[in-house]
């Protein structure tokens, strides 16, 4: 018990201990920032419900040189359309000049715009018929993410294809993400989007294409795999892979060899992977 009349701390004490804590801070510095925190995901705006919105430099140039979009609106900045090397009076359809923030608004804070925003028709529907004389496509079971599929038209179109066949349930509609992320490829290649895949694969069967499934439990490697003039690559979803209703329609059974640690791709490496080695194969001598 502290003896009141012969207090412990002393005015003096307390003087010291105020002069000892602000040397204290003085000393300590500034104090450590707060850790970066990402700005939160703004959603753009919904946009017409009949029209698909495009952005990004090649997507809109390929949209606006595509005989077959319907076009409605190009909303650009100034140094968006210095870059897509257009004047206004050589656009196809009205224009608004605008300034960025307008299209961080209406497209949302993910959207990598590139200054330019079109609003158009969708593209019509494709269908098995408009295959024609290709001699090479992709087919999608069940692939859902529209940055990959966009990716795959994008290799499709690298190298060739003739359309890419996807389901129109479990597969992503025309957008403007998907349109990104192909950046122009679906102004370029049929996406064909069917009912039931089991019978769309029959008829690309019976149209003279080989149906190659790839799958990691496939029976041999690709390469030794192509027999034909024609050839579809059938590719599976992200994570289950071919469904086996699939597996039981294709033609073959096949996996790419894959020597590294990590023994599986992602679904649109694998196709771009696919799809050289069936042009190797197509072009070689021994395949005619």
């Amino acid at each position: 018990m502290t003896d009141e009349k012969n207090p412990t701390h002393t005015p003096k004490d307390a003087h010291y201990a105020n002069l000892r804590r602000a040397h204290r801070e003085r000393t300590r510095g500034p104090a450590a920032p707060e850790p970066h925190k990402k700005p939160p995901v703004r959603p753009g705006k919904p946009g017409p419900a009949d029209r698909v919105r495009l952005y990004g430099l090649h997507t809109v140039e390929a949209a606006l040189r595509n005989p077959e979009r319907k076009l409605h609106r190009l909303f650009a900045t100034r140094n968006a359309l210095n870059r897509l090397e257009l004047s206004e009076s050589d656009l196809p359809c009205p224009f608004e000049l605008v300034e960025p923030r307008f299209l961080d608004t209406e497209l949302g804070s993910d959207a990598v715009h590139q200054g330019v925003m079109l609003e158009a028709d969708p593209l019509g529907t494709k269908r098995l018929s408009d295959l024609g004389a290709s001699d090479l496509i992709l087919v999608l079971d069940q692939v859902t993410d529209p940055h990959n599929v966009g990716a795959l038209l994008r290799s499709a179109v690298a190298f060739g294809a003739g359309a890419v066949v996807t389901t129109s349930r479990h597969s992503p509609q025309e957008s403007g993400v998907l349109a990104k992320s192909a950046s122009g490829a679906l102004e370029l290649i049929p996406y064909v989007q069917i009912t039931n895949l089991s019978d769309a694969l029959s008829e690309i069967a019976s149209l003279g294409f080989q149906t190659i499934g790839l799958d990691s439990d496939g029976e041999g490697e690709l390469e030794t795999s192509f027999d034909g003039p024609r050839i579809a690559l059938v590719l599976g979803s992200e994570g289950k892979g071919l469904r086996q209703k699939t597996r039981e329609t294709v033609s073959i059974l096949a996996r790419l060899e894959v020597p590294g640690a990590i023994r599986s791709l992602n679904v649109s490496n694998a196709a771009a992977v696919a799809l050289y080695a069936a042009r190797r194969f197509m072009k070689a001598p021994c395949s005619a």
